[in-house]
């Protein structure tokens, strides 16, 4: 319409046009209008590439982070998991004497394994204790002693939530007031040792999560702020026509959530194939043994990912809805 115009203009600046100029101006004004066609539509294909490209690096750095996080996550159970196997590897040794009846044997496993400290109880009479030493060193020492110097004893175990210096200091006290109980022996510097140790490295691995979990927030936020800057001119100029401040944001928050999902699902899918490798790499850890913890995982990944997108998408927008329309350049 607006070349058509132009057009009628020049004509009516001469009654008698030439036919050939008339044939210039028509060529000259579709020349101009498919130059026009071809700009508005290269620009249209860059704005439309430049916003796949703001898409694409939200849901990439959305996947990446939680991907990261997930298996902080994982890292810090199988930690625990570890922590606790060496702890449940402690033994605590009574000894009982010669003199000691069947009957207080017996009562005094029954007390240990009712204790809700103690994962298990083994009775090893002097029969085994001396055939063990005789593998250990190669020898029978008693061919050449001619008795057998060992006692019988029970080895406790105790389950690791419950296992601390204070706990098996008083049981052992406790123990060795009966007066058929000879010694009670256990490693004492190392389970001090191996408890200070246990709590450093869970304070530290929280302190790395907490702040692991601070840049993630960070930089989700950042490839959200930067993706509704792109659209800042359009938020305003909605907001200019009247629309009302949730009918703005609810669009860019359901998108953001939508990129946030597949960002959750391409970081869980990842986690999956990192947990398949560790298991097949290192069987001992029994990572399958408890599939609640990874789905745990998982799902805390996948609800943090939603919670950080939704509130950074409602804060980016807030900011440029409440920017005045001469400050929104």
């Amino acid at each position: 319409m607006f070349f058509e115009c132009v057009k009628i203009s020049l004509l009516r600046k001469e009654k008698k046009f030439p036919a050939y100029k008339v044939l210039f101006i028509d060529g000259f004004l579709i020349l101009l209008k498919q130059t026009c066609s071809m700009k508005q539509l290269n620009e249209e294909k860059f704005n439309k590439r430049r916003l796949i490209s703001t898409y694409f690096s939200v849901v990439v750095s959305i996947t990446l982070v939680l991907f990261l996080t997930g298996l902080l996550g994982l890292l810090l159970i199988n930690s625990k998991k570890v922590a606790d196997h060496f702890k449940e590897q402690i033994v605590m040794t009574i000894y009982v004497k010669d003199s000691a009846k069947e009957v207080e044997l017996k009562q005094l496993q029954k007390t240990l394994r009712l204790n809700s400290a103690t994962k298990k109880v083994i009775y090893v009479s002097k029969e085994e204790a001396s055939q063990r030493h005789a593998n250990e060193i190669g020898e029978d020492f008693m061919e050449f002693l001619g008795y057998n110097p060992l006692l019988n004893s029970i080895d406790v175990f105790f389950k690791a939530p419950f296992l601390n210096p204070v706990m098996v200091s008083k049981l052992s006290k406790d123990i060795s007031l009966y007066s058929y109980v000879s010694e009670v022996v256990y490693d004492r510097p190392l389970l001090e040792l191996l408890d200070q140790n246990i709590k450093k490295i869970t304070f530290m691995m929280l302190l790395a999560s907490s702040l692991f979990i601070l840049v993630a927030v960070l930089l989700i936020n950042s490839s959200i702020r930067l993706s509704i800057y792109s659209k800042r001119l359009i938020i305003k100029t909605m907001q200019l026509v009247g629309a009302t401040k949730s009918f703005i944001r609810r669009p860019f928050i359901k998108t953001h959530l939508m990129m946030s999902t597949l960002g959750s699902i391409i970081a869980i899918s990842g986690m999956v194939l990192v947990i398949y490798e560790i298991q097949k790499r290192f069987p001992e850890l029994q990572i399958s043994e408890n599939p609640l913890e990874p789905v745990l995982v998982f799902l805390g990944v996948f609800l943090l990912g939603l919670g950080i997108t939704t509130v950074s998408t409602f804060f980016a927008t807030q900011r440029y809805l409440n920017l005045k329309s001469d400050a929104i350049n």
